[in-house]
């Protein structure tokens, strides 16, 4: 991981500074009360709570709270291969696949552990000038520790043109 990106992390995992950048970038965010716990090389982990806001008739989270959350512990991995890069490249969402196992009727918690194959491709983006693919999955529990959901996120990296 270059620097940029270590400061992407800290800045994406301080509550202050990612409430800013959902008002700007993801403003669901704000509403929702989604967020991002831990973004590392490791893991990308993130949270939303059951809530007024987030619920559905059926006594559970709405499963596109769900999906946002769930979206946003690959998409973090996305905007995170792209910082610091020699050259620009875009990113953006190209197919997404979901499980639901159980009702969310508590804090969901998302994780996502396949950093490397968006730093991959993000990089074969900027090398061959080609278009990458890479799809994160990540797997939603329960405060209890059990599985509520899978998620299957593709994103698209290609490289900018030069103006």
């Amino acid at each position: 991981m270059n620097e940029t990106q270590k400061q992407f992390c800290k800045k994406m995992t301080k509550w202050f500074l990612f409430k800013l950048y959902g008002l700007r970038k993801l403003p669901l965010s704000v509403l929702t009360g989604f967020k991002i716990i831990e973004l590392s090389e490791t893991k990308c982990v993130t949270r939303v709570k059951y809530k007024y806001l987030n619920k559905n008739p059926f006594r559970s989270t709405f499963w596109a709270v769900l999906g946002m959350t769930a979206e946003l512990s690959t998409g973090a991995y996305a905007l995170l291969a792209t910082q610091g890069k020699d050259e620009s490249v875009a990113v953006i969402l190209v197919s997404t696949q979901a499980e639901f196992i159980k009702k969310a009727t508590d804090v969901s918690t998302f994780t996502c552990t396949d950093w490397h194959e968006f730093d991959t491709a993000a990089d074969k983006a900027i090398a061959t000038n080609e278009p990458q693919i890479a799809t994160g999955k990540t797997i939603g529990i329960n405060s209890a520790g059990e599985t509520i959901a899978h998620f299957d996120f593709t994103w698209s990296f290609k490289k900018r043109d030069q103006i």
